[in-house]
């Protein structure tokens, strides 16, 4: 064990007896690293000495995860004020990730933001804080009234750089103009004297060295201090050289005034006037990058039209609670999530479904927050308000996808953390080598590659390479009904090579219907046989039941009086129904009553071989028909697996169906391979199976029984029309509902995936090339820092393009 043992203090959740403390003791002590570790089970608190250098907080939360208990953990976003490149987001990381209690720490340089997961009872958000300002930066907690702020900061600052550049650039521009008369080839071009002038050079170029200048100097200092190195240092470094060799020249020149060749306050001032320019370019281009999320909120209605005590009033949507009752007219958002108590209407969901036909809701029917009410006067009863409504969901998965890390950062992280120092490195290098030996002692013109040298290498397009076509990405799938919840499901959906559908509510709609009627009896119609089925299965409340009813009030029959009613667990039915007895259910429920349907074997083998579920009806002991339900395909399914198919991926079906019906459902949607008859836990084990293969399988689900399989596999897709355990479990969720959603959500995957891999051989390409060759000589130093400026910008500009994707 090493002497810098850490003590932390886990808060512990799920422990119902001594049992369960003894449990988790043993397991945390046998954890490496683990000096010792107690469990209170009153306090349900874990006291645990541990090294760092061995394990850390998040290893020790898994340990207890994986026993089977839960440790209280709270998750925070801190706005970030001061980072100028990668690595001072990466400075930032490791500060935070090194804090007791921290479990993880991601700062996210695009979006000026850290997420930090991290134990409550062991540290506070204002030590967190603390954490920041100690390493030389500034930090606020990202909650609602912050967020404006934020967003007023972020325009400030691009004003403030706005009026930066335009103050550098007039300053600058004499100085550019001097530089052309040091040239032959541009001798034509008049220069007026004064510009030539040394201390007229020195009063132009100190403003920008020092004014404009500053914030380089101030990042770099506060870098230094903590022991480390950032883009402000070399800036810092290079500009000032570049300037301080020119004041000492101006001193050294007899009489102060004549023509000086060697003079650089133009490459210092120009590197600034360029860097100030990219920086600008670059804050604006990373505002767009958030569009998403600022369509998302626009879609929001600003106020509500409620009812409370009879009286009609208009009040800020933050103002409407749970139970109010709405109005809302033709035309207009529906504000909240809710349930129609009074009214018909249209409503258009295409914001959440993407479908553009409007959907009919009527009382009793779920209505959610920014549809449209396109004909039809309402009295919607709020249900979800505020944070829980489902729009506020949509937008807190892309916000937390946004701000998450990709896998494929981890290089790009690990070397912004070491660039600044080699950089450094490499141009004290190249200072040697041209004077001592490529233009030996000649100061300046070494001078002049160092400092190309300097400002050519910025370690901002790496930083930003991967964190804004995340941004861009999600943002863009969420548009399409995608939400991805976070960086490493966006990476790995690609990798897809099996696909595994569940049956019910994924392929199928989920709610069975009506839609076989035989009639096999000689003295009623089939109305007259309906009006008594449906009179019947009124009475049960068996889904299949429901749809029957369902089925039969379509067709405008009325039902009869019931007198008695029986339900038969694994047979049926039996009811007397207007003064007639009735059977319904299946064979065995036939033979025992001893009824004859011998006639009826070969129907109800067809029926179940086309994936429906038949049931005998008998009146007063005779065979009379058979009524037969079915969970009806989704328009969209036998296209969208053709086209999963076609993308080469493997498409498999699980159910608990039979094989029978499940198989007639896979052949009629183009699906070659069926599991059927899983248990609702024994999914999970079949994603294993294929995964011990090595496949790399995504499972698509929409019930509570298809979390444990949703959570096994490499990614879960839930359909955003099921329940709510079920999109808790997985790592995308399709709004939609419809299978198309699955083949757009790899497609997003790879355009993303493909654009950071442009980003980063940009980036990396960039420095590799950019390095040597100003380190040849053959770039003039604001030519380097004119392209140092623009890496960046072109890095978040392309990431931009996934805005334009279309499907």
């Amino acid at each position: 064990m090493s002497q810098n043992i850490q003590e932390t203090t886990l808060q512990i959740t799920g422990m119902t007896c001594a049992a369960c403390a003894v449990r988790i003791e043993k397991g945390l002590n046998k954890v490496e690293g683990v000096e010792a570790a107690t469990v209170n089970l009153a306090l349900e608190r874990s006291s645990i000495k541990y090294d760092p250098a061995v394990t850390n907080l998040g290893a020790l939360e898994k340990k207890v995860r994986d026993l089977g208990y839960d440790v209280v953990t709270e998750k925070a976003e801190f706005d970030i004020r001061g980072m100028t490149c990668a690595a001072c987001a990466t400075r930032i990381e490791k500060g935070l990730n090194k804090l007791n209690g921290v479990s993880k720490a991601n700062v996210n340089l695009a979006l000026e933001k850290a997420t930090v997961e991290f134990n409550p009872s062991a540290l506070s958000k204002n030590e967190i804080i603390q954490k920041v300002e100690a390493l030389g930066y500034s930090a606020m907690v990202n909650d609602e009234a912050q967020q404006k702020e934020t967003a007023d900061y972020r325009q400030k600052e691009i004003e403030k750089q706005t009026g930066k550049f335009i103050f550098s650039t007039i300053l600058s521009l004499p100085l550019l103009w001097a530089m052309v008369g040091h040239f032959s080839f541009t001798s034509f071009i008049y220069v007026p004297e004064m510009f030539m002038n040394p201390w007229v050079q020195l009063a132009l170029a100190t403003p920008v060295q020092f004014i404009i200048g500053k914030q380089f100097y101030v990042g770099a200092f506060k870098a230094l201090k903590n022991k480390s190195a950032n883009m402000d240092v070399l800036v810092a470094l290079g500009t000032s050289a570049a300037y301080f060799y020119s004041v000492y020249l101006s001193f050294s020149a007899l009489g102060g005034t004549a023509h000086t060749v060697e003079l650089y306050y133009e490459t210092s001032s120009i590197l600034i006037t360029l860097i100030i320019l990219g920086k600008l370019f670059e804050a604006k281009a990373k505002g767009r990058s958030s569009e998403a999320i600022k369509k998302l909120m626009g879609l929001q209605a600003k106020t509500a039209l409620i009812e409370r005590n009879g009286i009609e009033q208009e009040v800020p949507l933050e103002e409407v609670i749970v139970g109010d009752i709405i109005h809302v007219k033709p035309g207009e958002k529906i504000p909240v999530d809710g349930r129609i108590v009074d009214g018909r209407s249209a409503i258009d969901e295409s914001m959440l479904t993407g479908e553009s036909v409007p959907v009919d809701k009527s009382i009793g029917d779920e209505v959610i927050g920014a549809t449209i009410n396109k004909n039809g006067f309402l009295k919607i009863e709020a249900t979800k308000v505020g944070k829980d409504t489902a729009l506020a969901q949509i937008i807190k998965v892309v916000e937390e996808a946004q701000g998450s890390k990709a896998p494929i950062q981890r290089l790009a992280d690990q070397i912004s953390g070491v660039f600044v120092p080699i950089v450094v490195g490499i141009a004290i290098v190249t200072f040697i080598v041209w004077y001592l030996w490529a233009a030996p002692g000649d100061f300046a013109e070494a001078l002049e590659k160092m400092i190309a040298v300097l400002v050519i290498a910025c370690p901002c397009a790496l930083g930003l390479a991967t964190p804004t076509s995340i941004m861009a990405g999600s943002g863009r799938a969420a548009e399409f009904g995608i939400l991805f919840k976070g960086g490493e499901h966006l990476e790995m959906t690609h990798r897809i090579s099996t696909i595994i559908l569940d049956k019910t509510g994924t392929v199928t709609n989920g709610a069975p219907v009506l839609t076989d009627v035989i009639l096999e009896s000689s003295s009623l119609n089939e109305e007259e046989l309906l009006s008594l089925v449906g009179s019947a299965e009124k009475q049960s409340e068996h889904p299949l039941a429901q749809a029957i009813v369902e089925g039969i009030k379509e067709k405008g029959i009325d039902f009869k009086e019931v007198t008695t009613f029986e339900s038969i667990p694994g047979f049926g039915i039996m009811a007397t129904v207007d003064g007639n007895e009735l059977l319904i259910g299946t064979r065995k429920l036939m033979n025992k009553y001893q009824v004859a349907i011998d006639p009826a074997l070969d129907k109800m083998d067809r029926l179940e071989r086309e994936g429906k579920t038949a049931m005998l009806v008998a009146v007063n002991q005779s065979f009379a028909g058979i009524v037969a339900v079915a969970d009806t395909i989704k328009d969209t399914s036998k296209s969208a697996i053709k086209r999963l198919k076609e993308m080469g991926l493997e498409v498999i079906m699980i159910t608990g169906d039979n094989q029978q019906t499940a198989s007639s459902i896979a052949a009629e949607v183009g699906i070659d391979q069926v599991i059927a008859e899983v248990l609702p836990e024994g999914k999970a084990d079949e994603v294993k199976k294929l995964q011990a293969q090595g496949k790399k399988v995504a499972m698509v689900g929409d019930g509570i029984n298809d979390a444990p399989a949703l959570a096994v596999a490499d990614i879960g897709m839930a359909i955003g029309t099921g329940t709510d355990v079920a999109m808790e479990a997985a790592d995308i969720t399709l709004i939609r509902g419809d299978l198309n959603s699955i083949a757009d959500a790899i497609y997003m995957s790879k355009k993303t995936i493909n654009n950071i891999k442009q980003n980063l051989f940009w980036a990396f390409g960039y420095n590799t090339l950019g390095i040597p060759i100003a380190a040849l000589g053959f770039l003039a130093p604001w030519l380097a820092g004119a392209a140092m400026a623009f890496s960046s910008v072109s890095v978040v500009l392309n990431a931009l393009r996934l805005q334009k994707v279309k499907l």
